[in-house]
């Protein structure tokens, strides 16, 4: 199966100013409550596939007051979905891949990646699964946002911010706001990659203040940068299921999701649990090393807070956007300098 972009130009936002970004803890899995006085109105989410396949995302509530009016459906290429959630919401956002429900949207189904039971989901997506998590009211009129692949990786996937008509969010340069995480080759660009061209804008910026893309992973990177054992499809083994090492000449699928290593092993320092669930006392391991390189604004592992969380005021609506092309985004870094 190959996904890949199929433009780079549409539904897309410019706005202008300065940009905000996270340095501060926060993770979307911890569940805040919904407060009083700030459950009122609803908020947009626009699904968007840019993929070549169809894809079926699914969203799950883990706190706020209204969830989705919609938990699940299918997304043909080139199409999108509105989906309201209420302006305390807090979720997740998944793509789930290869997916089959036999007996009609209600029924039990199957998918490769993501799987959460149903077409409307009923429980959070089976990894991996890249996510999109985000928490909408996180106190202090603050909203936290990002990308997630602390539960592995199967989609290319970008959040573009929309101001909403907030004028604390008018000044924000989009530049700043609009992470994106590109780990799958045939989503992904040279090192020669300008979306400018032409007056085009992309993921809302333009050519006036362009967004900061990862330059250091070329094709052969990001062909190769799941760990050989955390991969869904392992590929064949060579004598008496050894494989060689390091990879040989086993060729990898051209298109392969990727287990992180918590998911594969199940132990309390790649899960950062027990023993090393205070903070401070886990550190990243290979597999989020390695998810890191190839998407420098996403989470690759629960504490990995100071590097991948997004903090804007709140009443932003979204855009989430599964295989947006071009690289992955490295934002937070940059604004560090």
């Amino acid at each position: 199966m190959g996904f890949g972009p199929l433009s780079w130009a549409n539904t897309l936002l410019s706005t202008t100013c300065f940009a905000a970004f996270a340095l501060s803890e926060h993770h979307i899995e911890r569940v805040i409550a919904p407060r009083q006085g700030t459950s009122g109105g609803t908020l947009d989410l626009y699904i968007i596939n840019e993929c070549q396949d169809t894809i079926w995302p699914g969203l799950v509530t883990q706190g706020g007051s209204t969830g989705p009016n919609a938990t699940g459906f299918k997304l043909d290429p080139g199409n999108n979905k509105t989906v309201h959630v209420g302006a305390d919401w807090q979720g997740r956002i998944w793509g789930r891949t290869n997916c089959t429900f036999p007996n009609g949207p209600g029924s039990n189904g199957a998918c490769k990646t993501g799987e959460c039971g149903a077409l409307d989901c009923r429980q959070a997506g089976n990894p991996p699964a890249t996510l999109a998590e985000f928490t909408m009211d996180g106190g202090q009129d603050q909203s936290f946002y990002d990308i997630s692949l602390v539960d592995g990786y199967n989609l290319p996937l970008a959040i573009v911010l929309l101001p909403n008509g907030v004028q604390a969010l008018q000044k924000l340069d989009p530049s700043g706001t609009n992470p994106s995480c590109v780990g799958s080759i045939g989503d992904f660009a040279g090192s020669d990659f300008n979306p400018y061209t032409n007056n085009q804008q992309f993921l809302g910026t333009n050519s006036s203040s362009p967004i900061d893309f990862d330059n250091k992973v070329t094709a052969d990177t990001v062909s190769k940068w799941c760990p050989w054992d955390c991969q869904v499809d392992t590929p064949t083994s060579q004598g008496d299921g050894v494989y060689p090492y390091p990879d040989g000449n086993v060729a990898r699928p051209a298109f392969n999701p990727c287990n992180s290593a918590c998911q594969r092993y199940h132990s309390d320092q790649y899960c950062c649990t027990g023993a090393n669930e205070a903070r401070g006392s886990c550190q990243p391991n290979y597999y989020s090393k390695a998810a890191k390189s190839i998407c420098p604004d996403a989470y690759s592992f629960p504490q990995d807070d100071q590097s991948s969380t997004f903090i804007v005021p709140k009443g932003a609506e979204y855009q989430v956007i599964f295989c947006p092309g071009g690289r992955s985004t490295n934002i937070i870094a940059s604004n560090k300098k």
